[in-house]
């Protein structure tokens, strides 16, 4: 089973990397390429730093969103989105201006009020499940971020000055606010579930 790391200067690739082997993953390719995505038997985008800035990375590499959009949308590849990659599935994200999202998951990224609590949301907090899903538990996670999605397909919650986002998805498609390769156990147990995963 080869899954496919999407390397689009965005990302914490080494860390993800190492999480996937961890989880069982052996055919791994961290790659730039099209082709190489376009034939993967699951995908992962991960994704650190800002919304518009990861947006236009992916969007920079030529057929990327094309074969990302075949293989994910037409296809029903199993996909996982990690942090900035979860949010760019959101209709458009509002970090420094507005930036169109892929626009797979009916939403908006905004950032965080910084009521009483700090910002950003940084550390160990509970993923709580809004519905069953086969991938998603009950846990602890480490989060970083300072902007949230709101919007559709919303699957797990997590609080932070009231609830935020901590997973959505529909289909065969995943993303989660928090840090599987940082979140330990919990974090390895759902990159395992999500490479034994028949959507």
């Amino acid at each position: 089973m080869s899954v496919a790391l999407i390397d689009y200067g965005a990302g914490n690739l080494h860390s993800v990397h190492n999480a996937l082997k961890a989880a069982g993953a052996s055919d791994i390719a961290v790659t730039a390429d099209p082709d190489i995505v376009a034939k993967a038997d699951r995908i992962v985008l991960p994704g650190v730093g800002a919304f518009g800035a990861c947006a236009a990375g992916l969007r920079g590499i030529s057929g990327m969103v094309e074969a990302l959009e075949r293989r994910v949308l037409d296809e029903g590849a199993p996909f996982l989105g990690v942090c900035v990659g979860m949010q760019l599935l959101a209709t458009r994200g509002e970090e420094h201006g507005s930036h169109a999202g892929l626009g797979w998951m009916e939403g908006v990224v905004r950032e965080l009020p910084a009521t009483q609590v700090h910002v950003p949301h940084m550390g160990w907090n509970d993923v709580t499940p809004l519905a069953a899903h086969p991938l998603i538990a009950p846990g602890e996670a480490y989060f970083l971020h300072s902007f949230a999605y709101t919007g559709s397909g919303v699957l797990a919650i997590t609080e932070h000055g009231g609830p935020v986002t901590a997973a959505i998805g529909r289909d065969n498609i995943l993303g989660v606010q928090f840090h599987p390769e940082k979140s330990q156990r919990y974090g390895i147990a759902l990159v395992e579930r999500f490479l034994s995963w028949r959507p």
